[in-house]
């Protein structure tokens, strides 16, 4: 729907009411000011206000344990969200102990500022404390996590308990220069102006983009005949802090021109807006490495002996940022250790800048980094192993043993690795794109959960390779590789695990080299799908569930970046063809089979 002037108008009267405090009537038992701390801390996206324990809740990737939960809108305080508790309306203690939650905590935990109590013992969060510095903790337990870095000076005034986590001991190092303070500062005035304009900003370029569009009407949002809600990942996205002095509001509403304030460029660009993170090269900043590395130091003596002296018998992988070989520690942990070629890496500081960022990452679907080593001129790096391979493996190096994927496992490996990529796009700040993205970077679990490699090594790829089949049309023309460029890639790793062919096969007639182009004209004709069908799958799969894949496909493929969708659309356009999958029947041969595909994505048993 189009916003006329108007409605924009009204649309920032009401939010301008809301955050000076008039009353507004409400049946929910939660406080505004809940919602107001959202406001000012995440913005307004879709035309919906986005809750801070929803984000918290979908950035901890949806756990079941945390009942009553919801991914969008909901009470925590009238419905009984499981560990929150409430005082009158206020959300003032939080209970997540013994969940078996994983991963760093979200950004959202810093727009509690009602909490008092915060119990995370018994859990296996990573990172560090720095979201909980500011908040108005009284008790805090953080016991039997995986914690690191610092304990923030902020924190260690109050009830606290922290046995068996990681962290530093010592004094923790000074802040960068430009830093601002770690008090929270107060609310302002210009605050509430400046919380209220990029809502208007949101309406323009929502506009503006329809405007200029030439989509065709198979947008991701189309697939379903339904629109997709927003995802938490993009909100997170969207986190503008803003710090100002009483001095400077006063200032600012003795002019009217203060209405029309516009963030300076560098702010716009830090949000998530498609026309800027699509049409850019992603550029890492040049920055001296302040942050901690959260990774193991080995010695070049430690890999040799774990890897027989980087014996060709252990060597499981080569690509051009180096090779990989099987270890095996003394106390049985096998692990997978990246010798990175000399050629590709200036020096050790560049190195340890890159250590420090893969450190930070971590995400059910991207390989853990164990380790490091930088000794002697040599540049390694240690990561948990999987024992299955890589689906590259699984597809094109089959033998008499091998067993083929079913329908099901495709489809969970693309939705795992699509939240991934998700990760990396929408939730990392800034973004981290991949530029290697393809089928041998995917490894695959027991479970054949698949976990991305390769991940933070974009800087290492000097020049991506335009023979394998992987590389966007962009890339050849201009060498420019954006975020939509590893969106492209991963079309082509899909229409792998749909067809079992490779992204170029020299051994094909020439029509059928190149993979994307083959198979992209036949993607909406039904009939032609199904013969381009990898042969192994034996016809078991739901035809409307291969349809909407091809859907996917279409769109992550096309020519041009700007028509291809943020990867939080493809995520969720994936799970919607899980949840939506129903009961098929398939003739072959002389026999019909029944079979339904879960909800989950696991496999079913024909």
């Amino acid at each position: 729907m189009e916003m006329r002037e108007t409605e924009m108008g009204m649309v920032v009267v009401m939010v301008v009411a809301l955050l000076i405090g008039i009353p507004s009537s409400t049946n929910a038992d939660t406080d505004p000011t809940d919602v107001l701390d959202v406001l000012m801390g995440y913005g307004f996206l879709k035309w919906h206000f986005a809750s801070t324990l929803n984000i918290m809740y979908t950035s901890l990737n949806s756990p079941q344990q945390l009942t009553n939960w919801k991914p969008n809108g909901g009470d925590p305080c009238g419905e009984s969200w499981k560990g929150v508790t409430c005082s009158g309306p206020k959300v003032t203690e939080m209970d997540f102990s013994f969940n078996s939650l994983t991963d760093n905590l979200p950004q959202s935990f810093q727009s509690l500022m009602n909490i008092n109590d915060m119990y995370l013992q018994n859990n296996q969060f990573t990172g560090t404390l720095d979201v909980l510095a500011n908040l108005p903790l009284q008790n805090l337990n953080i016991e039997n996590n995986h914690f690191t870095g610092w304990i923030p000076e902020q924190l260690k005034g109050i009830n606290l308990k922290t046995s068996g986590n990681s962290f530093n001991s010592g004094p923790a190092p000074p802040p960068p220069p430009g830093t601002p303070p770690a008090t929270r500062p107060p609310t302002t005035d210009l605050e509430v102006v400046v919380v209220v304009h990029p809502m208007m900003e949101e309406v323009e370029m929502e506009e503006a983009n329809r405007k200029r569009s030439r989509k065709p009407a198979t947008d991701i949002e189309k697939l379903d005949n339904q629109p997709f809600a927003p995802l938490a990942s993009q909100e997170v996205q969207e986190v503008k802090p803003i710090q100002t002095s009483s001095a400077t509001s006063t200032k600012a509403f003795e002019t009217p021109a203060v209405i029309n304030l516009r963030p300076p460029p560098a702010d716009r660009h830090k949000s998530f807006d498609e026309d800027d993170v699509s049409a850019k090269p992603i550029v890492p900043p040049k920055k001296v490495n302040t942050s901690p590395i959260n990774a193991k130091s080995y010695s070049v003596a430690d890999l040799q002996i774990a890897t027989d002296s980087f014996n060709v018998d252990n060597l499981i992988g080569e690509g051009s940022i180096g090779r990989v070989y099987r270890a095996q520690t003394d106390d049985g942990q096998v692990l997978a250790v990246k010798k990175i070629n000399s050629s590709v890496l200036s020096n050790s500081e560049e190195f340890l800048d890159i250590v420090s960022e893969i450190s930070s990452l971590h995400h059910p679907n991207i390989t853990e980094l164990v380790g490091y080593c930088s000794e002697h001129g040599q540049h390694l790096l240690v990561y948990e192993f999987h024992r299955n391979g890589s689906l590259h493996d699984f597809l094109h190096l089959s033998d008499e043993y091998s067993k083929p994927l079913t329908w099901n496992s495709r489809v969970k490996i693309a939705l795992g690795t699509a939240r991934a990529l998700e990760y990396l796009h929408e939730v990392c700040s800034p973004s981290v794109i991949h530029k290697n993205f393809k089928s041998a970077n995917i490894l695959l679990d027991m479970e054949l959960n698949p976990h991305l490699s390769d991940c933070g090594l974009a800087s290492l790829v000097r020049e991506p390779d335009q023979a394998s089949g992987y590389s966007a049309p962009e890339v050849a023309m201009s060498g420019q590789y954006t975020i939509k460029s590893d969106l492209y890639s991963f079309g082509v790793v899909m229409l792998e695990l749909l067809t079992g062919r490779k992204p170029f096969d020299s051994s094909r007639p020439r029509s059928e080299q190149s993979l994307v182009r083959w198979a992209t004209p036949q993607l909406h004709d039904i009939d032609a799908l199904s013969k381009m069908v990898d042969p192994a799958l034996k016809g078991l799969y739901p035809v409307k569930s291969l349809s909407r894949f091809a859907d996917v496909i279409a769109l992550c493929v096309q020519p041009e970046p700007e028509f291809r969708p943020p990867m939080s659309e493809v995520v969720q356009a994936l799970v919607r063809l899980v949840q939506r999958a129903n009961m098929s029947k398939r003739t072959f041969g002389n026999e019909t089979i029944s079979r339904a595909e879960s909800a989950d994505g696991e496999d079913y048993t024909p």
